[in-house]
């Protein structure tokens, strides 16, 4: 669907992406994510058109976005829907008036656009909106309403553009909840731009991490958490957890196919040993568990435990007191 190759992005002498490479499969919800500056907005505007860039090339569907006329780019963006944080509605109109705009521009038939407005509010819950103004809405209904009309022209691509960041936490999981259904039931190829780890886990199925400009990661989201590479860390942040001194403490991470055993338990039951457990945590990401245990165990049996888990194919990072580091190679 998207195939981004050595793309280099520049503003006078400040480079913004740096060499990026990614490639976006056809109907995935694809993520990016990184902090505020390292270009991932930037990013977007490459993909839609509405930036040029020095070097590299943008394939939309084999479409080569940098070599289109002006005419050709137009018709282009009528393929791609976008979602902003900030909505971007126009407060004098009605619902139904931002939902039809795009199709009144395009010069569409009247009948048609009342059909397709009925259609789409009716898909993101809001029919009984429609003569409704935005200063009337909450921010959640705001963004429903965009998303509406982000789809009014039945697009290929769908770009969100940190669309959650404005809601509060549960009004951001409705909106998610909601992209995920138009992912699902139109067959729609979505690109999520975000700095919440939380919108990622709970709908897109690979990310790619950005940082000042450049690809850190990139990867099924579930290898990622799994591996937890240095990008990942240093986006999120990582745990404090008072590491004892004694013994050897590891970091056991649960897979989708181990999120729902009892790994640990079972461990300590089979090897008729005991360990500390110092922490853990699980979460959703999409439609599966994934998660950690952090326990501590005598020295004597970190060889046992090593053979056990590597046997099971489950992966485990060794944790040291003042910093973290090692792997499941030791």
């Amino acid at each position: 669907m998207i195939e981004i190759k050595n793309l280099v992005k520049s503003y006078g002498d400040l480079t913004v992406l740096k060499d990026v490479n990614l490639t976006v499969p056809k109907g995935m919800i694809y993520g990016i994510i990184g902090r505020s500056g390292s270009g991932k907005s930037t990013l977007l505007r490459c993909i839609n058109g509405l930036e040029s860039f020095q070097n590299g090339r943008v394939l939309v569907d084999n479409t080569d976005v940098q070599s289109l006329s002006a005419l050709d780019l137009r018709h282009y963006r009528k393929g791609i829907g976008m979602i902003f944080q900030q909505f971007s509605l126009l407060s004098r109109l009605t619902v139904h008036e931002n939902v039809a705009l795009p199709l009144q521009c395009w010069k569409y038939d009247n009948n048609f656009i009342t059909a397709r407005v009925r259609t789409l509010l009716a898909m993101v819950g809001l029919a009984n909106k429609a003569d409704a103004f935005p200063r009337e809405l909450s921010g959640g209904q705001k963004q429903r309403v965009a998303i509406a009309r982000a789809l009014t022209m039945s697009p290929k691509l769908l770009l969100c553009d940190e669309a959650t960041s404005a809601l509060d936490p549960q009004t951001a999981k409705s909106i998610i909840k909601l992209l995920n259904q138009i992912n699902q039931e139109l067959g729609i190829t979505i690109i999520v731009v975000t700095h919440q780890m939380s919108v990622l886990r709970a709908s897109c199925e690979q990310i790619t991490i950005l940082e000042d400009g450049k690809v850190a990661e990139s990867g099924l989201i579930e290898q990622v958490f799994l591996q937890q590479p240095p990008a990942l860390k240093r986006l999120i942040g990582e745990k404090d957890f008072v590491i004892p001194d004694e013994g050897r403490t590891i970091q056991v991470m649960l897979s989708s196919e181990h999120s729902d055993l009892p790994i640990i338990t079972q461990m300590a039951q089979d090897l008729a040993i005991n360990f500390l457990v110092l922490g853990g945590e699980m979460d959703k990401y999409r439609d599966q568990l994934l998660g950690s245990v952090i326990i501590n165990m005598q020295e004597e049996h970190f060889t046992s435990v090593q053979h056990y888990l590597n046997s099971r194919q489950v992966l485990w990072n060794i944790l040291l007191p003042q910093a973290r580091g090692g792997a499941n190679d030791e």
